[in-house]
């Protein structure tokens, strides 16, 4: 197996982008937070962690940057950064609910907990109002399946959960009822 790396030539259809020549103050910062890393794909997510760290999210404009770091293009990092539901593109709300997609939560109706907070929050899932006040991010199982269905808050896991629950929590974050549904748990 030949081993590929940085610079070598490859039979893909895409081409690397080269460093873009603009130095703005988010470039250089973005530059100094992946600086070491290698330029090859293994160290990608540490960048996106390192700049999700600083600014709460991967900015648009950091993509350029990291595309000419990584001898990539921008289309595959956004490939990247679609498939890790961590990873942020947006500023985050101020308050984000973040709902748990694995399976012992699925099983046990963790999806018309999703509607509920929707509806009632006025966003889709990975999304935010408008105002950022309150967000609805999707989120992997954690293992604290004993709790399913759950959601987490300010990194308080609350479980398991009803619908009615969920609609009190949401209600209860956009001020017009008080919030906390009973089945808490710290985590």
């Amino acid at each position: 197996m030949t081993k590929i790396t940085a610079g070598t030539p490859h039979s893909s259809r895409y081409t690397a982008v080269d460093t873009p020549p603009d130095e703005t103050e988010l470039a250089g910062q973005v530059r100094e937070l992946t600086a070491g890393l290698s330029s090859d794909s293994a160290d990608l997510l540490t960048a996106f962690h390192r700049i999700q760290h600083e600014y709460g999210y991967v900015p648009e404009e950091a993509i350029p940057v990291l595309a000419g770091q990584f001898r990539t293009t921008p289309s595959m990092l956004y490939g990247a950064l679609d498939f890790y539901s961590e990873i942020r593109t947006s500023p985050p709300a101020k308050t984000t609910v973040e709902w748990c997609s694995g399976p012992a939560c699925l099983l046990k109706g963790s999806t018309n907990i999703r509607r509920a907070l929707e509806s009632v929050l006025g966003c889709a899932m990975n999304e935010n109002t408008s105002d950022r006040a309150l967000g609805l991010r999707l989120v992997q199982c954690d293992g604290t399946c004993h709790l399913a269905p759950l959601l987490r808050l300010e990194g308080r896991y609350l479980g398991p959960l009803s619908v009615s629950d969920a609609i009190k929590l949401a209600r209860g974050l956009k001020g017009e009822e008080p919030a906390a549904p009973e089945a808490e748990a710290e985590g």
